[in-house]
This record gives structure tokens, sequence and C-alpha cells, in this order.
């Protein structure tokens, strides 16, 4: 394919640099929040990658390569972080590929407007990365569309914050592995039915939850692409978790790069050759993980691209919060403020780089999974024994 910038795409990145530093100029500046996702929507700037031959529902859209500069231009501008990153770019084009003319009038309007906010419900106790072990059930009501669901979701991104949940769970009494799996779309004010625990990090923060659903009581009326049919649902779904996001996850990445770059220089840990060619060989793979990126973009038909992008990020990602905490030096361990009984835990960005980019290579499909998914699927070698 030929990834180059066109016209249209100069004349799309001009409006959205002036339309991002218009709305990020106020005093303070938005947080990731609804506000922010509301503000975005009423200009269609979500959903611009949805296909525009379902319809409109608001929305802008654009080709790949405009989707690619509003990304990156996002990114450059250093806007808030998504609340509606969920909602837009995962369950939308599942909405748009495997939902009835219902369900999409119903949903996506709300989601281009940022009104309506998504999490998704995937990993549960012992069915983390082995997805298929999971144990939610829900269960029809006799000679109804209602689904009562019970069991536990676990590191659930902005389940507090969320509207709705698009969760997997058996519909299949009795069924095994990735049979009999349906994705379901929950409400999620439902008190006394629904409970969200928040889950403390390492950072300090809590934007992952567990939730519980009482099975007596909540309940679902939704469900995406036909019971029995979630596997085939949720794996599609999965496969829209990297693509465009990646590249403007890599704008983010340089200007963390060049941060300690900075840095390095000002502590004189840049004398160092060592630090220097931990430096040189981070940038080299950054640039690597862009053109690799930007050919799987191009080509859905590259084997593994998923999983090849996910390891190379993730474990990138690490090396560079360890090269920050490593040109910071004895000082890496003390907070930027005196700690105080109402304010024990404050870290700086790097620090929070550090101790969150451990997590890197464990959610959203551990590297381990990754590397049995390239060895089975890519490079056709025996699959493991599984119960």
């Amino acid at each position: 394919m030929d990834f180059s910038f066109g016209p249209e795409d100069q004349a799309l990145r001009q409006e959205a640099r002036a339309w991002l530093a218009e709305h990020l100029a106020g005093e303070p500046p938005p947080t990731a929040g609804r506000a922010w996702e509301r503000e975005l929507g009423a200009d269609g700037w979500i959903g611009l990658g949805w296909d525009p031959a379902a319809g409109s529902y608001g929305n802008r859209t654009a080709a790949l390569t405009g989707q690619v500069v509003w990304a990156e231009e996002y990114s450059r501008a250093g806007a808030p972080a998504r609340l509606g990153h969920m909602g837009e770019h995962l369950l939308a084009p599942t909405l748009l590929a495997h939902g009835d003319p219902a369900q999409r009038t119903r949903f996506l309007p709300a989601i281009a407007r940022g009104e309506e906010i998504w999490c998704q419900g995937y990993s549960e106790p012992g069915a983390g990365s082995d997805l298929a072990a999971l144990r939610t059930a829900a269960v029809r009501d006799s000679g109804g569309r209602t689904y009562r669901i019970t069991g536990q979701k676990l590191w659930t991104s902005h389940a507090h914050q969320a509207d709705w949940c698009f969760l997997l769970a058996r519909t299949t009494t009795g069924s095994h592995r990735h049979h009999g799996l349906s994705l379901l779309l929950v409400p999620m004010d439902q008190p006394g039915r629904i409970e969200v625990r928040p889950i403390r990090q390492l950072t300090g923060e809590a934007d992952f939850n567990e939730v519980f659903f009482d099975g007596a009581e909540a309940r679902a009326d939704h469900v995406l692409g036909g019971e029995g049919n979630g596997w085939r649902v949720a794996m599609d779904l999965l496969g829209r978790e990297r693509g465009v996001a990646t590249l403007a996850q890599q704008i983010g990445f340089a200007a963390e790069l060049a941060r300690i770059v900075r840095l390095a220089r000002r502590t004189g840990a840049a004398a160092d050759p060592a630090v220097r060619d931990r430096i040189v060989r981070l940038w080299a793979d950054l640039r690597a993980m862009r053109w690799t990126a930007l050919r799987a973009l191009g080509n859905a038909d590259v084997p593994g691209a998923p999983s090849v992008s996910k390891l190379l990020w993730s474990s990138w990602h690490q090396r560079l919060g360890e090269l920050a905490m490593d040109v910071r030096g004895p000082g890496a361990v003390l907070g930027p403020h005196a700690w105080s009984a109402e304010q024990p835990y404050e870290l700086d960005g790097l620090q929070r780089l550090f101790l969150f980019s451990r997590a890197d290579t464990i959610y959203g499909g551990s590297a381990e999974v990754q590397r049995t998914s390239i060895a089975e699927r890519v490079l056709g070698l025996p699959k493991e024994p599984r119960p």
C-alpha cells in the first residue's frame, strides 16, 4: 500500500491542529471525562474510522490516512486520554459489523455524541489471558429476551465511570471453552445488582475494577451477533484494539523518549556510553515499530500483526521506563513533594511511567500469550495442550 498523505490529509491536519489548539487553550486545560467526550462529539471528531457506507451518526468520516492524521495531531497536542475509547474504537466497529439495525440506531449516535461511556467485560479470575476459560454465566428468561447474569469480571477499565459494558458470558449451560458464549450489552446502572470495586494500582490510581453481577437481578436485553456466537464476535472486536491507535501511541512514546534524553543531558547521564547506546537503540526500535505499524495498517492480511505489535511496544515501553529511572539516579526513589498524611502518595511523570509500564506486558494479552499465538498461527508449531 502507498501510505502517503495527500492534499485532503494535509487539510485535515491543519483543521485538526487548529481545533485542538482552540479547545485545549483553556485554563485549567480539559481532563479526560464526559465533558471532553461531549466536546469532541459536538464537532464530529468521534468515529472517524467508522464505515461511511453504514450511514451517518453525526460523526465525520475519514480515510485511513486521515484517521492517522487525527490520531497523530491529538497525541502531539497533549490532549486528554480518552474516556470513550472502548465505545468508539472497539464496540462501534463491532456493532457496524455484527449488530442489527435497532442496535446500531440505539447505541451508535450516543457514542458519536460522547454521551455514553462503555467498558469491556472480558477478563475474570482464572480467565485473563486464557479468556476461553471464563465462567460468568447468563441465563435467558423463559420465552423472553432478558438474560440474568451471574459472575465476576476483573481488570475492567473505567467500569466505575461507564454507562454500559460489552460482556462475554457463557449462555449455553455445560458448554466448554469457546463454545456456547455470547456477547451481551449490559447497562451498568443497576444498583444492588451490579457492584463495582476499584483496584488500587502501583501508581496509586484506580482505573481498573472488579465487577460483580448478581444472578438474581443483574440483567441484559441485548446480545450482539446472535446467541452462541460470542467467541467469533469477541475475537473480531479484539482485533480492533490495534491499528491507528498504535501510531498515535508511538507519538506519545517519542515525546517520553525526548523528555528522558533532555533529562540525561541535564544530569550528565548522557556522558555514559552505555546510556547513549540504550537511547539510540530505543530510538531505532521506535522507528521500526512505526514502519511495522504502517505496513500492518495498510495490509490486513499480515499474519500475526496484532501479536507482533503488542510484543514490540510493551517490551519497548518497559525498557524506556527502566532507562528513565537509571537516568534519574538515586533521586528516582523520591517523590516530587514531601509526604504527609493528607497526601501520602504522589509520583512525577517518569515514576508513573516506570511503575505503570510493568503492566504493559500483561494487560491486553500477556507477552507469553502473544508468543504462543505467533508460534501456533504464524509459524505453524504444534498447539499447546489445553484442558
